[in-house]
């Protein structure tokens, strides 16, 4: 949903959250729960869409026919595609799922495949006079990179994914940017990281690699990916991280990095306790990898790759202060028992940063409903998305 012109500001939620991989399924999904959705938001509006293409969907609108007839579909049911996530390039629900979501990753031609294509789909969605993003991979996961080689490979496929963005931008008209988001144990995990790759690889090596392809001089090669890619905030791996989130958001933007897309998003949260380890058990399921850190007295962060080796060794430490786990729990979900979440990280300051419009594109991201725990209750999905919109909306004046 629009909502606000100056500065252009977009409010979705991200249709991750439903099964589909076909184009038929993902479209299903916008005419019955989305469909709902925009009956109770947006009144007589267009409402905004962050749709989830895998591959397969990708394939179902390979031709302009069946382009066309998607961007019609949406318009006849009053809804604008402005955003896509293209991270899960295969089947995201219902199968263990875990570190294969970064498969293929941006060492392959298969991933810079799949993300052209999307572009070339979103370039026809999209509303005229409208900026479009597409959310992906940060790089690797990262205990596969064992070479700096593999870094540069990263490198030159995303130079190229810039490459194609700006010719489609030239022929369409649509400006389309790439934002990677950064998450725990893959390449970019935290700001820091992401900020080093931006500044000494990408506006580097990447420049030179656009300039030596296209006849573009180094400073028009760097403003290349400094217009086409960015990143995408998603504020759980922030708080993961125990990060701030408004600093983060300003650090990027004050590096020139563009902030291509904010996902709102909850961990779980526990100080240690008997009990807090026996609630957290209920979480352990095998689709998705859980993450874990946890902040020592001392400042210092301990992490785990999955919640399993986490719950093994948590009740041996005596010197931690409090647990986030990398599981997506509603917006508007403050406790359970000795659970809570990280919404406060959510401020009025980060809330302050986003209403001068420097990121226009916001998406609600809560992917994990159907492997919630029984200790979460049970609302229907179309009844929790919209608990999420009017928990954001009241925050964001």
């Amino acid at each position: 949903m629009k909502l606000s012109t100056e500065p252009p500001r977009h409010l979705t939620y991200c249709l991750n959250v439903h099964r589909g991989e076909t184009w038929e399924e993902v479209r299903e999904s916008v005419q019955t729960h989305a469909g709902a959705l925009r009956d109770r938001l947006s009144g007589e509006a267009p409402f905004g869409l962050g749709l989830r293409l895998g591959v397969r969907a990708t394939e179902d609108l390979n031709s302009p026919e069946t382009r066309r007839a998607a961007r019609q579909f949406l318009e006849a049911h009053n809804f604008y595609a402005f955003t896509i996530n293209g991270f899960p390039y295969g089947r995201f629900h219902g199968a263990s799922v875990k570190e294969k979501v970064y498969q293929p990753d941006w060492q392959t031609e298969e991933r810079l495949r799949y993300t052209c294509r999307l572009a070339d789909i979103l370039a026809v969605l999209l509303p005229e006079g409208q900026e479009g993003s597409i959310s992906t991979v940060p790089g690797s996961y990262k205990s596969w990179l064992r070479d700096p080689r593999q870094n540069s490979a990263i490198v030159g496929r995303l130079a190229e994914a810039a490459l194609h963005l700006k010719r489609l931008y030239e022929e369409s008209g649509k400006e389309i940017h790439l934002g990677l988001e950064p998450e725990p144990d893959c390449l970019l995990e935290s700001t820091p990281e992401a900020l080093r790759f931006f500044r000494e690889n990408l506006f580097r090596e990447g420049a030179g690699r656009i300039a030596g392809q296209s006849g573009l001089t180094r400073s028009e090669a760097e403003e290349t990916l400094r217009r086409h890619i960015g990143v995408c905030v998603d504020t759980c791996h922030l708080a993961l991280q125990f990060e701030d989130l408004a600093e983060s958001c300003r650090r990027y933007r004050d590096e020139g990095i563009r902030l291509s897309k904010i996902q709102f998003s909850n961990a779980l949260e526990a100080e240690p306790s008997p009990e807090a380890f026996e609630a957290l058990r209920a979480f352990d399921e095998p689709v998705y990898l859980h993450q874990v850190r946890a902040r020592r007295r001392d400042g210092g962060l301990e992490s785990w790759t999955d919640l399993p080796s986490a719950l093994d060794s948590l009740p041996l430490k005596s010197d931690i202060e409090r647990i986030r786990v990398h599981f997506h729990v509603p917006l508007y979900f403050e406790n359970n028992g000795p659970l809570s979440s990280t919404a406060p990280c959510l401020n009025p300051a980060f809330f302050k940063f986003l209403q001068k419009g420097d990121c226009p594109h916001l998406e609600i991201e809560t992917y994990t409903f159907d492997v919630f725990p029984e200790a979460l209750g049970r609302e229907s999905i179309v009844d929790s998305i919209e608990k999420e919109f009017r928990w954001v909306l009241e925050r964001l004046g």
